[in-house]
C-alpha cells in the first residue's frame, strides 16, 4: 500500500458489519437484516468518501450456503461477504496480517472496528488501532454533525444542476451565456 498524494499515510478502517449492526438494539428490532445492512453500508460509504480513508466492511456468512466470498467495491468502500465456513473475524485477521508490514513501516494507519474483545486483542497485536462498534458509530455521528447539513437538504430538489442553483446564480449564468455583462 502506498502513501497518498499528499505524503500522508494511507488510512484503512476494517469494520465487523454485524457487530456494528447489533450494537443498536432499536435498529436491529425496527428493521430487517437487509435494511440494517443497507443502512450501515450507505453510512460507511458516505463516511469513507468524506473522511478520505479506505473502509472494508465485512459481513459474516459462515453459516450460509455461500460457496464463494463476494466483494463489492463502491469507491473507497469495499463490502465483503465471507463464504460458508469463514467467519468475519477470520477474514479481518487475515487482512490485518496482509497489512501488518505496511503498518509496521508506518505506510498505513490501520483501525479495526469491532466490539469482540478477542478480535480487538488480535488486531492490536498486528499493529491496528482498536475501535469499539459504539465508538465507530459515535465517530461517524460527530463527523456528520461537524460537516453540517448535507447538500441534499440545502433546498428544493431539482432534476438538473441548474434547477438546484439559487435563482440569482441561474440569472447570472444565463446573462453570461447570452454574452451580456
Amino acid at each position: 500500500m502506498k502513501r497518498n498524494f499528499s505524503g500522508e499515510r494511507a488510512r484503512v478502517l476494517i469494520v465487523d458489519g454485524y457487530n456494528v449492526i447489533n450494537v443498536r438494539k432499536p435498529v436491529r428490532e425496527s428493521r430487517g437484516l437487509e435494511d440494517a445492512r443497507r443502512a450501515l453500508t450507505d453510512r460507511l460509504h458516505d463516511y469513507a468518501g468524506w473522511s478520505g480513508q479506505r473502509i472494508v466492511l465485512v459481513y459474516d456468512a459462515w453459516l450460509s450456503d455461500r460457496m464463494q466470498r463476494s466483494v463489492e467495491r463502491r469507491g473507497p468502500l469495499e463490502v465483503v461477504f465471507t463464504m460458508k465456513g469463514e467467519t468475519a473475524d477470520c477474514y479481518i485477521e487475515r487482512l490485518c496480517d496482509e497489512l501488518a508490514e505496511d503498518v509496521a513501516l508506518r505506510r498505513v494507519e490501520l483501525r479495526v472496528a469491532t466490539s469482540d474483545s478477542i478480535e480487538q486483542t488480535i488486531a492490536f497485536g498486528r499493529g491496528a488501532v482498536r475501535l469499539s462498534s459504539r465508538e465507530l458509530l459515535m465517530e461517524m455521528d460527530m463527523a456528520s454533525a461537524a460537516r453540517g447539513p448535507s447538500v441534499r437538504s440545502a433546498g428544493p430538489r431539482g432534476t438538473t444542476v441548474a434547477e438546484r442553483l439559487p435563482a440569482e446564480i441561474r440569472e447570472k449564468l444565463e446573462r453570461m451565456r447570452r454574452g451580456e455583462n
